[in-house]
């Protein structure tokens, strides 16, 4: 499986391009998150996890 991180953040009123809106709807915005971005070979799809960062 190959693997994507990539550090999220606000930037002004907006977060990086890379991550759409809906998908930040469930997450608490005030804290900071890593995005890891899997892609399965086997099935041909993307998987996305927020992971806090610490």
């Amino acid at each position: 499986m190959a693997t994507i991180r990539r550090k999220m953040y606000k930037r002004g009123s907006s977060f990086e391009t890379t991550v759409p809106m809906p998908l930040l709807f469930a997450i608490d915005k005030s804290k900071k998150y890593d995005v890891v971005f899997n892609f399965d070979e086997k099935t041909q799809r993307w998987y996305i996890e927020f992971e806090e960062m610490k």
